[in-house]
């Protein structure tokens, strides 16, 4: 059954529910789906003198947490760069490690490798996979050039200018064209690339259907998208509108 907080899109013959965390359910595989939890990105910005709350990776194990209390998966799916660099498992804080840890335990676990982290720690648990296939869909970490029937991929941080009542924010987003699903972000300290930047439009190059994550829920979003060759020009900002589904 949906609940509020989520939007259900087809994604090649696929039904996928988009929660307002930034995750997003496979329904018939009973697959939860995270991109980019950057663990210890904090604590890899304070090596380099950018002094910013460590509590990163807790925050995002809560919202992990919450995501899959609420689906109750049988499958997570991890979309790689887990971890922001190769040290950084060995940077988890103990009560982190164990919530971690007991995550994974209770699930059947795969983490798929990213350009971060091309093989996290085996004292996790999981089973780690370059991509994998499930139903009509491939998910994998870095999205493919050209057609890619199926393909759920992470790395690229979409997300979108809303405008609202005269109110302009920056928003995580899903983006989708109904044959492949890009996914935003899951880790706390992680930013977005705009949907209107090349690396992301090249991927829809009919267009693109938007749904931002709001706080209580996920919002199809209004979308107008340039040209590529004009989205690439400096101090271009997308503006976009929100629509109740």
């Amino acid at each position: 059954m949906t609940r509020s907080s989520e939007t259900t899109i087809t994604v090649h013959g696929e039904t996928v529910l988009l929660d307002r965390s930034g995750a997003a359910f496979v329904s018939a595989q009973k697959t939860l789906v995270f991109a980019d939890l950057h663990f210890e990105k904090g604590s890899s910005l304070a090596r380099r003198g950018a002094f910013l709350p460590p509590y990163d990776t807790r925050s995002t194990i809560r919202r992990m947490q919450e995501a899959i209390a609420r689906f109750s998966p049988v499958r997570i799916v991890a979309l790689g760069d887990s971890f922001h660099d190769g040290d950084a498992a060995g940077r988890l804080g103990d009560e982190d490690c164990a919530a971690l840890k007991r995550l994974v335990a209770r699930h059947e676990w795969i983490w798929l490798e990213g350009n971060h982290d091309p093989k996290p720690p085996d004292w996790l648990g999981g089973t780690v996979a370059n991509e994998i296939a499930l139903g009509g869909l491939v998910l994998r970490h870095l999205p493919r050039a050209g057609k890619a029937p199926g393909e759920v991929a992470g790395h690229l941080h979409p997300s979108v200018v809303v405008t609202r009542r005269g109110l302009s924010t920056r928003r995580r987003c899903f983006a989708s064209d109904g044959t492949r699903l890009l996914l935003p972000a899951f880790g706390a300290y992680t930013g977005g690339l705009d949907v209107r930047e090349e690396a992301v439009a090249v991927l829809f190059p009919e267009g693109c259907s938007v749904y931002a994550l709001g706080r209580e829920r996920v919002y199809a979003v209004q979308f107008q998208r340039r040209k590529i060759a004009e989205d690439s020009q400096p101090n271009k900002t997308a503006r976009s509108t929100v629509v109740t589904p």
